[in-house]
């Protein structure tokens, strides 16, 4: 009887898990997945000292600009994930940011947090249209807002002609949060390995925290032998900025 009981929990364990990863994999094919066919970027190997910062949400006439200064001084490249309605209403940081050798993203025109079939498609298409118009340079990397994907955001972003970019997981600095800019600075210089994406903010908010961590985070990692590059760099694309 007790072998019974035992087998029969075994088969419906067994029979659990063969669903579940059923269901996962209908769902959500997973980052091992989408790394090894390219459609998605977390961060790369390599033992190249190179890093990317990423700054979503922008841009914003309070916080972009000094950012782009603190860039300037460590001759740091970055990528932003602009918000169309952002670029919309501040062409001049937008123009700035590219003009400086910056790359520009696709972050959304209205931040929806579930967009998904043509909602999504109007939204990329009408936020690269913005910047395509104050640039003319047509933004090939999409971030999902939120860092939430599904299969379905994925395989529409691709057929847009976009490569979706999230971050290493490690690195989210969660300075939408405002933590405190010593969490911020710690967070990163622990945490930074060749090759890491990571996420900064500086539109949205409050961003004086981030820029008084960055204040301290650059100089220190460039002093540690890291060069900061833009996303398609570090995907080694020579070419990231060829206009359309």
């Amino acid at each position: 009887m007790k072998r019974n009981k035992i087998i029969f929990l075994t088969v419906c364990v067994l029979v659990i898990s063969i669903f579940y990863a059923s269901f996962s994999n209908a769902a959500d094919k997973g980052r091992y997945y989408y790394e090894q066919t390219g459609q998605v970027l977390w961060d790369i190997q390599t033992e190249e000292k190179v890093i990317a910062l990423t700054f979503d949400d922008g841009p914003d006439p309070r916080y972009t600009p000094e950012i782009l200064d603190l860039l300037e001084k460590y001759d740091a490249k970055a990528t932003f994930f602009v918000l169309g309605r952002s670029a919309e209403k501040y062409p001049k940081i937008i123009e700035r940011a590219y003009d400086e050798g910056h790359e520009l993203a696709n972050h959304t025109y209205s931040h929806p947090f579930k967009a998904r079939g043509k909602k999504l498609v109007d939204e990329l298409k009408k936020t690269n249209e913005i910047i395509q118009g104050i640039t003319g340079f047509s933004p090939v990397l999409f971030r999902p807002v939120g860092g939430i994907y599904t299969d379905e955001m994925i395989n529409t972003a691709q057929k847009s002609g976009f490569k979706v970019v999230i971050w290493s997981w490690h690195l989210d600095t969660q300075d939408w949060k405002s933590p405190g800019v010593r969490k911020i600075v710690r967070k990163v210089l622990n945490g930074t390995t060749p090759g890491d994406v990571i996420l900064f903010h500086d539109g949205g908010g409050n961003r004086t925290q981030t820029i008084k961590a960055l204040e301290q985070i650059l100089p220190v990692l460039q002093k540690q032998g890291y060069k900061f590059v833009t996303i398609s760099e570090l995907m080694g694309d020579i070419s990231p900025r060829i206009k359309k």
